[in-house]
């Protein structure tokens, strides 16, 4: 019997995949937990329907995040610091900050798991960060620490 996967099934397939399963299966296992639908028309249409959705808001998501990656390559982001003797800043700059500069000076939302810090940013001075945008689109942000004025 041909079904559609409502779940990743170990073994069979992933969700929204059309497979081949024993009829006792089918009838006794996975259509009374509703982890399948039965491939007729109506649910093959459906399921053609989602795909061509899901397709489009993948490429939407990716289109967004190239148009993001520009902007921010072509941008400086200035944070302010405290900062002790010798120029070493209070602590550190952290991702969080970095999010919130983000979404204030320029409007972009960006969550700061996605911000990738080498290492600490502890001093004044330009500096380099990626960030992963979407699947295979990492970006970078420039961004300059500069001394707080008091």
């Amino acid at each position: 019997m041909k079904v559609i996967l409502q779940v990743d099934l170990k073994g069979h397939g992933k969700k929204g995949q059309l497979v081949e399963v024993s009829d006792g299966y089918a009838r006794n296992y996975l259509l009374p937990r509703k982890l399948v639908l039965e491939a007729n028309n109506q649910n093959l249409n459906v399921m053609k329907t989602q795909a061509k959705a899901i397709e489009h808001h993948i490429l939407e998501s990716r289109t967004s995040s190239l148009e993001i990656k520009e902007k921010l390559m072509t941008s400086v982001l200035e944070i302010s610091a405290k900062a002790g003797a010798g120029g070493r800043l209070f602590g550190s700059v952290t991702t969080k900050e970095i999010a919130e500069e983000l979404l204030k000076v320029y409007k972009i939302e960006i969550d700061k798991r996605k911000i990738i810090l080498t290492e600490p940013i502890k001093a004044f001075g330009d500096y380099s960060i990626d960030v992963k945008l979407y699947h295979n689109v990492v970006g970078k942000i420039n961004v300059r620490v500069k001394n707080k004025e008091s």
